[in-house]
């Protein structure tokens, strides 16, 4: 009975994320969803950079602070093990609806760009980095990164197995291509508000400081020297910069 409870309670997770993932993508490109990072009621320019802030602050703290080691410990000793990836992508995602929902509009203009080809390549350069994102975590184990991998072992009674270091093709390229693509996407817009900036800029920030001195910390704890070849041989996030010497 426990067993068959993880197991829905993993699935509704990940329908959960799916859901904040597609609309993360109507979010940022103002495609589709009913309120985007350009649309809802406007604020003073200090009320939204502050509210704006703060959620993208809760964002990133609920999302660093559950992914380190230390915290895992103690909470699988509160929560089963096979539920805490689950549960730390269904708080991510909430965390995301949360910042959607509560998104303040910055609409001034930083640039707009109007030549209809230009237009056309770079929506093209954004949509690529959203495939990127989600390409990659499949290259890696996209079922045991958001937690079905770990439910559906335990439903049928195996016992999940420490992960083994590989490196599968965008990986050869760089060492966080997800990130990578979060960056493309964010960046590539032909038309730039506030509001749009400062997410893309904190969100980058973000992603740089989480990568190198969170994630990567970790990386090298757990795989040891195996990561510390990977990290002198291939780039952090973009191709040729930021190998470790």
């Amino acid at each position: 009975m426990k067993k068959s409870i993880a197991f829905i309670y993993g699935v509704i997770a990940y329908f959960i994320f799916l859901v904040a993932f597609l609309y993360a993508i109507g979010f940022v490109e103002n495609f589709i969803v009913p309120k985007s990072i350009d649309t809802g009621t406007e604020t003073s320019l200090m009320q939204a950079f502050l509210i704006n802030t703060v959620l993208l602050s809760l964002f990133a703290i609920q999302h660093s602070v559950m992914a380190r080691p230390e915290f895992k410990k103690w909470w699988t000793s509160i929560i089963s093990p096979v539920i805490e990836r689950s549960t730390y992508v269904l708080l991510s995602s909430l965390a995301l609806f949360l910042l959607y929902w509560q998104w303040q509009p910055m609409p001034s203009i930083v640039w707009n760009i109007e030549s209809e080809s230009a237009v056309m390549i770079i929506n093209g350069i954004c949509f690529f980095g959203w495939i990127v994102v989600l390409l990659s975590t499949f290259m890696i184990n996209h079922f045991e990164l958001f937690g079905l991998k770990q439910i559906f072992e335990n439903l049928k009674g195996k016992q999940s197995q420490r992960p083994t270091f590989k490196i599968n093709y965008l990986y050869k390229i760089v060492r966080h291509p997800i990130m990578m693509g979060f960056i493309i996407a964010f960046w590539a817009t032909p038309r730039m508000t506030m509001g749009h900036l400062l997410f893309s800029l904190t969100t980058t920030i973000y992603i740089f400081i989480a990568v190198k001195f969170l994630e990567e910390k970790d990386l090298r704890k757990y795989y040891e020297k195996e990561y510390e070849d990977y990290q002198k041989s291939v780039s952090m996030l973009f191709p040729f910069i930021g190998k470790r010497n």
